[in-house]
């Protein structure tokens, strides 16, 4: 299990951790800000140019996840994890990635008000005035701390709603950390419910449905556990027809029952890349919804934040490259009346 402690720079998350971690009975305390340290270490100049906080490198959040799995398989126990995430997409991404080792999060939020951060800010100026300052990491830089604060309220929407928040401005560190230490014993800190089923070990066939409303624009979804929208679908399980498990996931993701066998469209190959292991990407015509049917659409909380329809051109903003050539050609496919197969997104001469 892991406790993560989130709140902006100044809530005491660090000092609260360590307490944590001397009253729960098996933990150890797995600071992501370390993962920070190696990636700015290992990656090229040019590459940390690019982003203005090391939160901004895929490569930091996927060590986040992957240190994290392999600590816990070390130790046992319980991982006590200090670290503001103030980007819903970036909690979403890691505690997707954890889920998906199984690894249930309970997520903790010290919210003191704005003037005590603002006053325990100001303190750690005045005793690090001489701090260097890095640029991609705020937390080390005391004059810095305080422009996450307008990020942080603006956060606070959704961070109270996901997280058991405790306001510690008047309280001492072993006191926050007595408070987290009951909530985690008491389940009153649950466990945040982003589900994600487990990283595959092989390549892997999964089955997306294309669905249309009466302009023609197609349905995606916003998954929680992942950067980027999607086509309705998932993985065919062992023994499942491609066709029936889009079927299924409509029905899982979207609360709809198809009243007919979806048409195929195109089956693309979508190669390795490290660290995925590609496999085959099967789009499939669920054909249009009506009104009736757009209006009993709903959503699992846990696996997806919203749907929309969309054009073509406005798909290509919201899709992976990718994703989105598979797109274009499923939708030419459904143009023709043939199924086309592709290679990378690309139909073979």
């Amino acid at each position: 299990m892991i406790v993560w402690i989130n709140g902006t720079f100044g809530a005491g998350k660090t000092s609260t951790a360590r307490e944590l971690a001397g009253l729960l009975p098996d933990a150890t305390l797995y600071d992501p800000q370390l993962i920070g340290d190696a990636v700015r270490r290992l990656l090229p100049r040019k590459r940390l140019a690019e982003v203005s906080d090391y939160q901004d490198l895929p490569s930091w959040r996927r060590l986040v996840v992957d240190a994290a799995a392999a600590v816990l398989a070390e130790t046992g126990g319980v991982l006590v994890v200090p670290m503001t995430l103030l980007r819903q997409d970036y909690r979403d991404e890691i505690f997707g990635g954890l889920a998906a080792r199984r690894i249930p999060v309970r997520h903790v939020l010290l919210a003191p008000e704005e003037t005590i951060l603002r006053e325990r800010l100001a303190q750690r100026r005045r005793e690090a005035p001489e701090q260097p300052a890095d640029p991609r990491d705020p937390g080390r830089d005391p004059g810095r701390g305080a422009d996450h604060i307008p990020l942080y309220l603006q956060a606070l929407s959704w961070l109270t709603g996901d997280a058991h928040v405790i306001d510690n401005g008047r309280l001492s560190v072993r006191e926050t950390a007595e408070r987290i230490a009951d909530a985690v014993r008491t389940g009153t800190a649950a466990v945040c419910d982003i589900v994600q089923t487990p990283e595959p070990t092989r390549e892997t066939v999964a089955a997306g449905v294309l669905l249309f409303d009466d302009r023609d624009r197609v349905l995606l979804v916003d998954p929680t556990y992942k950067p980027g929208w999607e086509f309705p679908g998932g993985v065919v399980e062992p023994g499942e027809a491609p066709a029936r498990a889009g079927v299924r996931e409509v029905a899982e993701e979207l609360g709809l029952t198809l009243e007919r066998p979806p048409g195929l469209l195109v089956v693309d190959w979508e190669p390795p890349r490290s660290p995925a292991y590609g496999g085959l990407r099967l789009l499939f015509d669920g054909g249009r919804l009506g009104e009736a049917d757009t209006a009993r659409l709903r959503l699992p909380g846990p696996e997806l934040r919203a749907w929309r329809f969309v054009t073509e051109e406005e798909a290509a903003g919201l899709l992976p490259r990718q994703r989105h050539d598979r797109l274009r050609w499923a939708l030419r496919a459904r143009e023709r009346g043939r199924p086309l197969y592709l290679e990378a997104g690309r139909p073979t001469p």
